[in-house]
């Protein structure tokens, strides 16, 4: 068991692909939060297709993608469903999805953020016993909750995607902030649908 795969804690947070793996081990559920789609070198369908494939993610676990803050009660909801059928506490995996450069791995504040949301409504439903690095994220997305649009426009990502002529992305997520962000069930249990993001 790795140091910091977080396997002690019912909600756990990473970041990218290497964070998933690190604590997806043991998850029922495996939440992939990518806010902007299209910055960096994976799409948000390749970065989900990539964490639902890892040997880490158990056949019988749902992968879920999550593409901003508002749609954090689903998850949360989802979750109570994934737990109720268990008869016992749901395993809770989420991933930051972040943004693959040309040099390396580069956290995203969106994603982060939307993240700790997703910890936030968790939460409030009772399933609270979260790793560190799960609680901080909650801390700063509830503390920052007023500026999330700015934050998300003004973020590293959107810079990119509004260089790159792609600000139409940046402008959809800026209003889905203010209704209801996607949840696409990639995989329930042992069923594989992927669902491509909206």
């Amino acid at each position: 068991m790795s140091s910091h795969g977080q396997q002690k804690y019912q909600v756990r947070l990473d970041h990218g692909v290497a964070g998933a793996a690190r604590i997806a081990p043991g998850a029922h559920v495996v939440v992939v939060v990518d806010v902007l789609d299209g910055h960096g070198t994976l799409s948000r369908d390749e970065t989900v297709r990539v964490v639902a494939a890892l040997p880490e993610v158990a056949s019988g676990a749902d992968v879920l993608v999550v593409t901003g803050a508002s749609a954090a009660a689903e998850v949360a909801r989802h979750v109570v469903d994934r737990q109720t059928r268990e008869g016992d506490r749901a395993l809770v995996a989420i991933v930051a999805a972040g943004a693959v450069e040309a040099d390396g791995f580069r956290p995203a504040v969106e994603d982060q953020l939307a993240a700790g949301a997703v910890v936030d409504a968790l939460a409030a439903v009772g399933i609270d016993f979260s790793s560190p690095e799960a609680a901080v994220a909650c801390a700063a997305a509830g503390a920052l909750a007023r500026a999330s649009s700015h934050l998300l426009t003004a973020s590293a990502s959107a810079t990119e995607l509004v260089a790159t002529d792609r600000g139409d992305v940046v402008d959809a997520a800026r209003a889905s902030s203010s209704s209801v962000a996607v949840v696409a069930v990639v995989r329930e249990g042992s069923r594989e649908e992927f669902i491509p993001s909206a």
